[in-house]
C-alpha cells in the first residue's frame, strides 16, 4: 500500500501556489510505485501579475525532462491561460505547432519547455491536477480486462480512455470524457497511467494516493489466487555463487554491448527481480512490450531474456549465451528500427538496456552509472506491472508501432537533449591504487571532472573512502568507489576488481600509483627493504597491470595504462639502490607491456615525477628525513631544496602528475604507448637519453 505522506503542519507552511505545488509533486514523485523516474505531470491554476501589473490566470505544470521526487519551483512553467483554453475548440494540432504555440503562452520565457502533456492539465476544469504512472493502476490498464475490472473497483466513477500518444488528440479526449460524465473522479490511461484532480493540493494528491490503494488492494487479494508469472521454474544459484559468476562475465558482457558506445554496467538481484527472472511464464511475458510508453527511451521495447539453467559450474556456458544472446538482439534491434523508421531518425545503440538471466538476476546498462540505475529502476517497475496484469488477466503493451513511435518521437528525445554533453572520459571507468593519496586522489578528482566513474583502490580505505565520499558530494551518487587493495597479494587484487566489475561493468583505463619508499646506503640495504621495494613497486604494479589486461582484453574495446615511476626510473639515485631498482623495473614492465598490448588498443605510457611533498604519506614518513640527511639539510629545507635543483625553479605538486595522467589516457594520446614523460622540473641529471 502506498503510504499518505501529506503532513498538514508542514504544507500549511508553504506558500499557496508553485511552492505547495513543489511539495505535492515531491510527495508524488518519492515513491516510484507512484511515479516513474523522470515521468509523470502535475500543474496547479491560480493568478498572477503579469510585466504589465495585471492579474492573469496562469497554470504552472512540470517542465520537461525534470523528475517529480527532486523538482524545485524553478522547474515547473507559468503559462497563460486566456491563451491555451481556445485551443479547445480546434479539432487538432500537430505536435511541432503545439510546442510552437506554448512557447508563446509562457510568461517567462527562460522557463523550462513544458511538459509534453501540458494540455491535458490546460483542458481538465480543476485547479490541481495529477498525471501519474502508478504501478497498481498500470497493471489495471496494460491488463486485457482492464476497463471490465475497474467497473468492479471504481464503479461508475472513472473515465476510460483508449491508448494514443500524448499529445493535442490525447488531451482533448480526456477532457471531453470528463465532461461528459460529470461524476468522473479519475481517468484511467490505457497502457499509460492516471488522471486525478483537487480542488486544494492535498485533496488532489489524497485522490491519488486513494485510487492507487483502491487498485492495489484489489490486484493484491486476487494474487493471492495463483503463483507470479507461472510459479517458479528454476531456482535461484546461492547469492555468493551469482555474484562470483556474474563478475566474471560482466566485462565481456560490456565489450558487447559498447561496440557502439561505451556502456556502464549495474547488476541486480534484488527479491523482485530473482521471481521475474525464475519464474515460469517470465520469458514470454518479458518480450509481452514495455510496461508503460515512459519506460521506452531507457528499457528498450523488450529486455534481452536469456535461455539458461542456472548451474555455478558453468561460468563460460552463460558467458557465451549472454554475448550471442546480445548479437542476436542487436540485430533484432536493427530491423524493428529499419521497420519502423521516419526520415531523419537516428538508430539508438542496438545493444539491450536490461538483461535477464534466470538463477542469477538483471544486468542493466546505460551511458553513465546514473542512468545504468534507471533502467534498473524502470524494469523493477516493469515487473511489477506485469506481476498484477497476470493476476487479473493477460498482460498486454503497445504495439511494435506505437512503441517506436513513443521511443523515437521528437518530443520524447528532446528530454535527452537536456543532459549534460559528454566529456572526454565519460562512459570511462578509471581505477587508480593509492587512490588516498595525493597523486592518486588528484588524479581522481581530474578524471571525474572530465566524465569518468573512479575507482579508488588504496590499503588504507578509510582515506579512499574519504576521498570517494567528497567525489560522490561534488559529482553525484556512485561516481566514485573505494576499495581495500593490497596491491601485493593476488587475491586481493582479483577480488578488488570484480568488485569493480559488479560496480560498473568493467574497466578502462588504470592508474599505476601505488607507492612506497626507503633510504638507506647499499650496503646496509637489507633483504626485507629490498623485498619491500620489489613486492609494492614491481609485484604489485604487475598484478595490477595483469589483471586490467585480462580485463581489457575481455572487453575488447582497449584501454589506457598509466604507472606513475619517478625520476629514479632512469637516474641511479644515491642510498637508494632498492627504491630505485624497482622504479627502473616499473618503467621497464610498462614497455613489456606496450609491446603486448598493442594490438588489444591497450596503451601502456609511464610518467616520471619528482620530490611532490604534497598530500604525501611517502614524505610525511621517515623518508623526509632520510632524504634531508643524504643531502646534508633540514626536513623542511626539502621542497626549496628540490625547486632550486630543477632548471625550471619549480615544484611539482599532486595536479601537475594528474594532468600528465589525464593527457596520456585521453584520445589526445591515442597514438601514443611505450612512452615516459617526465614531470619534474627539469633534473638534468633525469634527462632521458
Amino acid at each position: 500500500m502506498i503510504p499518505n505522506q501529506w503532513n498538514v503542519q508542514q504544507a500549511d507552511a508553504i506558500h499557496e501556489g508553485v511552492d505547495k505545488l513543489v511539495y505535492r509533486s515531491n510527495l508524488i514523485g518519492s515513491d516510484r510505485r507512484v511515479c516513474n523516474w523522470g515521468g509523470g505531470n502535475t500543474s496547479t491554476k491560480g493568478t498572477v501579475r503579469d510585466f504589465r501589473g495585471r492579474e492573469i490566470e496562469v497554470m504552472y505544470v512540470k517542465g520537461s525532462g525534470s523528475d517529480l521526487a527532486s523538482m524545485k519551483a524553478q522547474h515547473f512553467t507559468g503559462l497563460r491561460m486566456e491563451d491555451i483554453r481556445p485551443l479547445f475548440e480546434r479539432d487538432e494540432m500537430p505536435d511541432e505547432e503545439m510546442v510552437a504555440y506554448l512557447a508563446n503562452c509562457m510568461i517567462d520565457a527562460k522557463a523550462p519547455r513544458p511538459s509534453i502533456e501540458t494540455l491535458l492539465h490546460a483542458f481538465l476544469p480543476f485547479k490541481h491536477v495529477d498525471h501519474t504512472h502508478p504501478d497498481a493502476i498500470i497493471s489495471l490498464c496494460c491488463a486485457d480486462n482492464g476497463k471490465q475490472i475497474a467497473s468492479e473497483i471504481f464503479g461508475d466513477k472513472f473515465v476510460w480512455v483508449p491508448y494514443i500518444r500524448p499529445g493535442f488528440t490525447l488531451s482533448k479526449m480526456i477532457a471531453q470524457g470528463v465532461l461528459d460524465h460529470p461524476g468522473a473522479e479519475l481517468v484511467l490511461m490505457e497502457k499509460h497511467g492516471l488522471v486525478t484532480w483537487g480542488e486544494t493540493q492535498e485533496e488532489c494528491y489524497n485522490k491519488t494516493i486513494e485510487i492507487i490503494n483502491q487498485a492495489a488492494e484489489y490486484i493484491a487479494r486476487k494474487a493471492e489466487e495463483k503463483p507470479a508469472f507461472g510459479g517458479a521454474r528454476v531456482e535461484s544459484l546461492p547469492s555468493e555463487e551469482r555474484r562470483q559468476l556474474i563478475a566474471g562475465i560482466m566485462p565481456a558482457v560490456r565489450g558487447a554491448v559498447s561496440d557502439s558506445k561505451r556502456m556502464i554496467l549495474t547488476f541486480d538481484d534484488a527479491d523482485d527481480v530473482m521471481e521475474f527472472v525464475n519464474g515460469e511464464d517470465s520469458a514470454r511475458l518479458s518480450q509481452v512490450g514495455a510496461a508503460c510508453p515512459d519506460h521506452l527511451v531507457h528499457t528498450k521495447m523488450t529486455p534481452l531474456f536469456i535461455e539458461w539453467t542456472p548451474s555455478a559450474g558453468d561460468a563460460e556456458g552463460l558467458k557465451q549465451a549472454v554475448i550471442q544472446g546480445i548479437h542476436a538482439y542487436k540485430e533484432q534491434y536493427e530491423a524493428y528500427f529499419e521497420r519502423n523508421r521516419n526520415e531523419g531518425d537516428i538508430m539508438f545503440e542496438p545493444a539491450p538496456r536490461v538483461i535477464l538471466i534466470p538463477g542469477i538476476g538483471m544486468i542493466n546498462t546505460g551511458k553513465s552509472h546514473a542512468m545504468s540505475l534507471v533502467s534498473g529502476a524502470l524494469y523493477h517497475r516493469a515487473i511489477a506491472v506485469m506481476g498484477g496484469a497476470t493476476a487479473l488477466g493477460q498482460f498486454v503493451s503497445l504495439s511494435e508501432s506505437e512503441s517506436y513511435n513513443v521511443e523515437y518521437w521528437p518530443l520524447e528525445l528532446y528530454k535527452l537533449t537536456l543532459a549534460p554533453a559528454e566529456a572526454e572520459f565519460s562512459r570511462q571507468v578509471a581505477l587508480i591504487t593509492g587512490g588516498a593519496g595525493g597523486i592518486g586522489s588528484a588524479t581522481a578528482r581530474r578524471l571525474v571532472q572530465e566524465g569518468a566513474h573512479v575507482v579508488l583502490a588504496d590499503l588504507n580505505l578509510e582515506g579512499a573512502q574519504k576521498v570517494a565520499d567528497e567525489i560522490n558530494e561534488q559529482y553525484g551518487a556512485n561516481r566514485a568507489l573505494a576499495v581495500q587493495m593490497d596491491v601485493t597479494k593476488e587475491t586481493m587484487v582479483k577480488d578488488a576488481y570484480s568488485e569493480v566489475a559488479l560496480a560498473y561493468g568493467g574497466v578502462d583505463i588504470i592508474v599505476n600509483n601505488a607507492g612506497l619508499a626507503t633510504s638507506s646506503p647499499f650496503d646496509e640495504t637489507s633483504l626485507k627493504e629490498w623485498e619491500l621495494n620489489m613486492n609494492v613497486l614491481g609485484t604489485g604494479y604487475f598484478l595490477v597491470a595483469r589483471e586490467a589486461f585480462k580485463i581489457m582484453k575481455d572487453q575488447e574495446l582497449g584501454g589506457s595504462m598509466v604507472f606513475i615511476g619517478s625520476k629514479n626510473s632512469v637516474y641511479a639515485g644515491k642510498n637508494v639502490t632498492a627504491y630505485s631498482s624497482a622504479k627502473a623495473l616499473e618503467a621497464h614492465l610498462a614497455r613489456c607491456i606496450a609491446t603486448e598490448g598493442g594490438e588489444f588498443g591497450i596503451r601502456v605510457n609511464t610518467i616520471l615525477p619528482d620530490a611532490i611533498l604534497q598530500g604525501s604519506a611517502i614524505w610525511n614518513s621517515n623518508w623526509r628525513n632520510e632524504r634531508a640527511a643524504a643531502y646534508g639539510i633540514e626536513p623542511d629545507q626539502l621542497e626549496d631544496h628540490y625547486r632550486k635543483r630543477t632548471t625550471l625553479l619549480v615544484n611539482i605538486y599532486p595536479d601537475d602528475i594528474a594532468e600528465g595522467v589525464a593527457y596520456f589516457a585521453s584520445s589526445k594520446a591515442a597514438k601514443t604507448t611505450g612512452c615516459m614523460l617526465t614531470i619534474d622540473g627539469g633534473v638534468p641529471a633525469a634527462f632521458t637519453r
